[in-house]
């Protein structure tokens, strides 16, 4: 059995995310997408449960994909789910110079894991976490860029479409 990882911060999950999971999980035996606890490079807008409830609604008919939280090292969180391959996405040239430097350091500390990466659909090559929660804060619409559970979410935090963050807006 073929396991890979695919971690992430998932602040929202996007439909470009559901786009690289569902091609991995027609490639791999079992893909465990790893949600990042508390990401050190970023404070989410979503708490954990809510990023972890959005995955595992959206992602509940695909019977190979399991949702975890880690908060070790990617390589670790590999090596508890006894898994050789991560999984990145990659939509545009700026996504490789990140994943480039992180593939280096992740080798460096566990040459058995390799990563592979998936090429975003073209139909949501352009789909970001931060671009759909700066849409949704000012009451753009967002339904065909996220899943359900989220597009639903965002229009309960964003009503009259604030800008700003539900616990700080601008005025």
């Amino acid at each position: 059995m073929i396991t890979a990882i695919y971690p992430g911060t998932y602040d929202p999950v996007t439909n470009g995310h559901i786009d690289v999971i569902t091609r991995a999980a027609g490639i791999f035996d079992r893909v465990v997408i790893g949600v990042v606890g508390a990401p050190q490079h970023k404070q989410p807008l979503f708490s954990l449960d809510e990023r972890v409830a959005f995955l595992r609604e959206t992602l509940e008919g695909i019977p190979n994909v399991e949702v975890d939280v880690f908060s070790e090292l990617v390589v670790e969180f590999a090596r508890k789910w006894d898994a050789k391959i991560i999984v990145k996405g990659l939509r545009v040239i700026s996504d490789f110079e990140w994943e480039f430097q992180m593939n280096q350091l992740n080798r460096t500390l566990a040459p058995d894991v390799e990563t592979v990466y998936v090429m975003a659909s073209p139909q949501v090559s352009f789909v970001s976490s931060s671009g759909v929660k700066e849409i949704a804060s000012f009451g753009g619409k967002v339904d065909e860029l996220v899943p359900e559970p989220v597009a639903r979410r965002f229009k309960e935090l964003f009503p009259d479409g604030r800008p700003g963050t539900p616990e700080n807006p601008q005025e």
